[in-house]
């Protein structure tokens, strides 16, 4: 049986704890940023994306669910400067979720994480599966491949798990 993408059963696989700070990079309209929102009940999740539209889209979602605890940021993830309004060492989780095949500037996005995730704290990064009939024909980053650029970065590789059909899951510690 063929099973795409679902952001409740992944994070099932993460030790999540309610009053954690999440960024989720690439964020988007909210997909994965709402179902971690209601799971983080006393913490915080930030969700960041270069477009106004799809986290003006997030802001409506986030108040028709009554989820007091997300925080829109605008900004380009691949920044040279970074994104100023996260601090260092201010989140214990940080989500890369069909983002990475989208960017340039890939090292530059895993530095950001290091910078802003705590000592302890874990990225997860979920991506298309080479090959996959569906998703992008250009772009997708190899598990190998992220494997090497979060080790560059200092990061530390956890495990692996299953993310549907069409999709692979890691995760990674900044320890």
């Amino acid at each position: 049986m063929q099973e795409f993408l679902n952001p409740i059963t992944i994070l099932n696989n993460l030790e999540l704890r309610e009053d954690m700070a999440a960024v989720d990079l690439g964020a988007g309209s909210g997909g994965w940023v709402i179902p971690l929102a209601k799971r983080l009940k006393y913490g915080k999740v930030y969700a960041v994306d270069i477009l106004e539209e799809p986290l003006s889209a997030l802001k409506g979602r986030a108040n028709i669910e009554r989820l007091a605890n997300i925080l829109t940021v605008r900004a380009n993830v691949e920044s040279e400067s970074g994104i100023r309004e996260l601090n260092e060492k201010s989140a214990d989780l940080i989500l890369m979720t069909n983002l990475l095949f989208q960017l340039e500037k890939k090292e530059r996005v895993f530095n950001e994480a290091k910078r802003i995730l705590k000592s302890g704290g874990n990225v997860l990064i979920v991506d298309w599966k080479a090959g996959s009939p569906l998703g992008p024909r250009t772009g997708i980053v190899s598990i190998e491949e992220v494997k090497k650029l979060a080790k560059k970065s200092g990061f530390k590789f956890e495990k692996e798990f299953p993310a549907g059909t069409y999709h692979y899951a890691l995760v990674f510690s900044n320890s």
